[in-house]
């Protein structure tokens, strides 16, 4: 993917010169004659490098630089000037130029300086990446396991990347939407450029569009500084995911589907259309299929996002990977939080492996770290994990031999049976302490007291000789 660059010189020969002879080298170029243009050709040009002459009428490079970076804008640009003006020149750079170069113009010596600016920025995006990697072992957007399912839409992931066409990733909350998405993106020739990801189902309504698309001044109450790019103009040159994207309204539904054809839409409040280069991964959680039979999705902004489709599978469906993830997990937080706790028993690994984790690895995140920051013991038993067994999908059926844990049946059993065997065992666990109990259920005390009374609960402690009296 060629990089793009910004002239900006009121010599018209020598504008046409370099936009020829850059063009010539594989640069994507736009240019322009007045420095007044500039500010607004890097907004919607988005430029890897501005080169920018000194003088230019009405308007120094000096002062155009400041706006620039008034913007918070770090595009790196490389200023042209005559060798009287060499003192301006490092005023500039002092305000943030990258460097200069001496009229008359040296083309190589340009160029040499325009691939060293591009390899640095290059260079910097790609430690930013590492250091977040190396801030866990196995990095914080690894995909870890070992099960076939997995493997399988791992692989075809890789494919898909090198494809730059629009994927449509689907499964459960919390399976690993995101990961295969970034995974997509960094396998994929856009990996330099940025990823961004947008959960479309947590934007409020009225600010959907702007999130999208940016806005410019004044476009409604509370735009009044200045202009703001959203999240297409961030991910220029990168990938966007959409998370969640069968949230989006009807309205909305129509303007992705434009920028899917056209790669070019309106600021919230603008006149002038913004031209982008991103690849569209979209992800989500419902049957959009049923959505559009139902109307409330539209039929061709399916087929437009489907053109490629992965079904990531829950965790459930993938039992041989807990026992590797919740290690993982048990490694990340017992550095988070100073902790030495040293593994799983294998009841405790077994019981993982039988709850089905409705809320998938995110909720087996959480469960491993709620264990590394609550317990004391160097390793995780049963009795650890009994706050999962309010939930129905706790069932530890064959799976352990004489540990207090709710076991469903086959023919299955009621909600209110499951929470007040969970009430029981739990405050086994505790010998009747409620402070403890409630906490192991993840509840205050008055609550663990109202379900007690509502579940008819009276409770006795265990004796030594028999199972005690379970009221």
């Amino acid at each position: 993917m060629s990089s793009k660059l910004l002239i900006v010189d009121d010599d018209e020969l020598l504008n046409n010169s370099l936009n020829a002879v850059l063009t010539r080298s594989g640069y994507e170029v736009a240019s322009v004659l007045k420095g007044e243009e500039a500010i607004q050709q890097i907004v919607e040009f988005q430029p890897d490098i501005v080169l920018l002459d000194l003088y230019l009428g009405s308007i120094t490079g000096l002062e155009i630089l400041q706006k620039i970076r008034a913007e918070k804008n770090e595009t790196p640009v490389i200023l042209i000037t005559a060798f009287s003006d060499v003192n301006s020149a490092v005023r500039a750079i002092k305000l943030g130029a990258e460097d200069f170069v001496l009229k008359p113009l040296d083309l190589e010596q340009l160029e040499i300086l325009i691939n060293k600016t591009l390899n640095r920025k290059n260079l910097e995006r790609r430690y930013e990446l590492l250091k977040d990697e190396l801030q866990q072992k196995f990095g914080p957007y690894a995909i870890i396991g070992k099960s076939d399912k997995l493997k399988k839409v791992v692989h075809t992931a890789e494919r898909l990347a090198h494809a730059d066409t629009t994927v449509l990733v689907i499964g459960e909350s919390g399976s690993g939407k995101e990961l295969i998405a970034r995974l997509i993106h960094e396998k994929s020739e856009r990996s330099d450029g940025p990823f961004i990801s947008i959960n479309c189902g947590a934007i409020p309504k009225e600010l959907a569009e702007s999130e999208l698309f940016g806005y410019e001044k004044g476009a409604f109450t509370g735009a009044m500084d200045k202009m703001r790019q959203g999240k297409f103009e961030l991910a220029n040159r990168g990938t966007i995911l959409l998370d969640e994207v069968g949230e989006l309204s009807q309205e909305l539904q129509v303007k992705l589907l434009r920028v899917l054809e056209t790669k070019r839409f309106y600021r919230l409040g603008g006149s002038k259309e913004v031209s982008v280069d991103v690849r569209i991964v979209a992800a989500t959680n419902k049957n959009l299929k049923e959505a559009v039979e139902k109307g409330a999705f539209r039929e061709d902004l399916y087929y437009r996002l489907n053109i490629a489709q992965l079904h990531v599978p829950s965790l459930r469906e993938r039992v041989e990977d807990v026992a590797l993830l919740a290690n993982t997990f048990l490694e990340e937080f017992n550095r988070k939080f100073g902790k030495s706790i040293k593994g799983f028993t294998p009841e405790a690994i077994k019981a993982m492996e039988t709850y089905s984790w409705p809320g998938n690895v995110r909720e087996l995140k959480n469960a491993i770290e709620r264990i590394a920051l609550l317990e004391t013991d160097t390793v995780v038993k049963p009795e650890h994990l009994t706050f999962l067994s309010h939930h129905p999908g706790f069932n530890t059926k064959k799976a352990l031999d004489g540990v207090g844990l709710v076991a469903v049946p086959d023919h299955g059993i009621k909600m209110d049976e499951v929470m007040r065997e969970a009430i029981i065992q739990t405050l086994d666990l505790t010998a009747g302490n409620q402070i403890q109990a409630a906490k192991m259920l993840g509840l205050t005390r008055s609550r663990l007291r109202y379900r007690m009374q509502q579940l008819k609960i009276k409770y006795e402690p265990k004796k030594e000789t028999s199972e005690g009296t379970r009221g």
